[in-house]
């Protein structure tokens, strides 16, 4: 079992950054790999990026690549996603998720989805 809680969001002007971070409990979460989706106001979840649980693959939407950056500290059980040069269309609510597998892009492939915090970039 895995239970997350993402932190970090808040409100930026274009062009800047956030770091968010999604704190994970559970026996097994360094065996799991994970992913970040987001939800803009009245659209459906996307895929963002995913880490493997060593941390040495990764993969993101072309909507987010060269500018999000994915990486995990299994020391303390977190998980990050660093956003730079943000746009107004990123502004959406953030979520972690968990899967007992490898990467993935599809949010029925993910076992454990976290509460979600909100980014919103002003332009």
């Amino acid at each position: 079992q895995v239970q997350l809680v993402e932190s970090g969001g808040g409100l930026v002007q274009a062009g800047g950054s956030l770091r968010l971070s999604c704190a994970a409990s559970g026996r097994t979460f360094s065996t799991y790999a994970m992913g970040w989706f987001r939800q803009a106001p009245g659209k459906e979840r996307e895929f963002a990026a995913t880490v493997s649980w060593s941390g040495g693959i990764t993969y993101y939407a072309d909507s987010v690549k060269g500018r999000f950056t994915i990486s995990r500290d299994n020391a303390k059980n977190t998980v990050y996603l660093q956003m730079n040069s943000l746009k107004p269309e990123d502004t959406a609510v953030y979520y972690c998720a968990a899967r007992d597998g490898g990467t993935a892009e599809l949010e029925r492939e993910y076992d454990y989805w976290g509460q979600g915090t909100q980014v919103t970039v002003s332009s």
